[in-house]
């Protein structure tokens, strides 16, 4: 019978010492069963499950992977693995395969602890971890860093709702994101992201803006918060607020389209999923002026917004067309999905208020972005602690692979 051996290498990283492993295990037809590899730090960990053939003389090749490794001052062990061992392990491959990624300005030693245990208590067993955001100057004082590890992990949760529970009350607890995705083809093939408007794409809501400018400010931004908390329906609180609109003059529009604050991490976002091939839509419950205003700036492909009606340069107090509220937002959606030919697994959703809930829920990945509570609560995923471009990191990429 074959023998199975667990070759594990540590030291200091060179080049040619995967090479010249391999190099010697190949004078004795070793086939490969698995292999991995890790560099932190120019510190390099190297292991190979290897089958040895039916009579191989195992002392003689431990003895010249040890002699060749000395070489290079590197550190060689030997493991002998049963083939039962080995039968169980091949088992474990066809266990569900799930992402965990933990996202925060800078991550501890606490963050990283008390997720791993959690995923341990739900039965999943952790197979890769990796870095995705870029390496950390030290003594970074910058506001807007960004941290990112993605765990791979294999197993059934013992309770999902219970784990999504778990990670919602730690991001809580230790100011961090925590996402938990299937592991599927639908991660590495998403082509069109969706984003609502206010509050997501820009860090304002444009009908407060306009209500300030028409002196109505106060009653309308309380309006607005309720019907974002899904405290009150979005159409009711949208026909009020637009009625205390009436009169406003046009020329305060383009005055509040050039100073809409920009979310922290949209350009870089946008213009990324762009070189990559990616389409792009925004679907508002706000206005197509400022829609439009923002497709120019960014880049977007598609704008879906409600049309302001305007009559002898002021406003009416009424849109022009069906309203879109968030069941128009998932209509949108699903039409943008059969138009690009792609399934709504395909899709990437974002937004923050209760009206978005339908699209996210439809999407094959639907972001709360620094969502209302209702909104976060209810959303598979949600970032709440860095920006936009953080999206990206639960796509799967990682900051090395884009470039400004």
């Amino acid at each position: 019978m074959c023998e199975l051996i667990l070759i594990t290498i540590t030291g200091q990283d060179k080049p040619f010492v995967t090479s010249s492993v391999t190099e010697v295990l190949a004078k004795f037809n070793v086939n490969i069963l698995d292999i991995g590899q890790a560099v932190i730090h120019e510190r390099l960990s190297l292991g190979m499950l290897a089958e040895l053939p039916v009579g191989s003389n195992t002392d003689t090749i431990e003895q010249q992977l040890s002699a060749r490794m000395s070489e290079y001052g590197m550190q060689i062990n030997f493991r002998p693995i049963t083939k039962e061992s080995y039968l169980d392990w091949v088992e474990q491959q066809d266990k569900p395969r799930h992402i965990v990624t933990l996202l925060a300005r800078q991550i501890g030693a606490e963050q990283i602890s008390k997720l791993t245990m959690i995923m341990a208590e739900h039965g999943l067993n952790i197979d890769n971890i990796s870095r995705l955001s870029g390496r950390v100057p030290l003594n970074s004082r910058d506001v807007h860093a960004k941290a990112c590890v993605e765990f791979t992990a294999r197993g059934n949760p013992k309770n999902p709702i219970e784990l999504r529970a778990s990670f919602a009350e730690l991001a809580n607890s230790l100011d961090v994101d925590i996402a938990f995705q299937e592991d599927n083809m639908y991660r590495r093939t998403r082509r069109l992201v969706c984003f609502d408007m206010d509050s997501t794409l820009i860090e304002a809501e444009v009908i407060d803006e306009l209500a300030k400018a028409a002196g109505v400010g106060d009653e309308v931004i309380k309006i607005t918060t309720a019907a974002m908390e899904g405290k009150l329906d979005f159409n009711e609180s949208f026909a009020k607020r637009l009625g205390l609109l009436r009169g406003l003059d046009e020329s305060v529009l383009s005055d509040i389209a050039a100073n809409l604050p920009i979310t922290e991490g949209a350009l870089h976002l946008v213009s990324t999923l762009r070189k990559l091939g990616y389409k792009t839509a925004i679907l508002s419950g706000g206005f197509n002026y400022f829609g439009r205003y923002l497709q120019e700036k960014l880049g977007i492909d598609y704008v879906y917004a409600n049309e302001l009606e305007i009559e002898d340069g002021k406003v009416t107090g009424r849109v022009v067309g069906k309203v879109v509220d968030g069941e128009r937002k998932a209509e949108l959606l699903r039409k943008l999905a059969k138009k690009e030919q792609i399934t709504l697994e395909q899709v990437v959703a974002v937004g923050d208020g209760a009206n978005d809930l339908p699209m996210l829920g439809i999407a094959g990945l639907g972001i709360a972005f620094r969502a209302k509570p209702l909104v976060k609560a209810e959303a598979n995923q949600a970032i709440s602690h860095l920006g936009l471009d953080a999206i990206l990191y639960l796509m799967g990429f990682r900051d090395r692979d884009i470039t400004e």
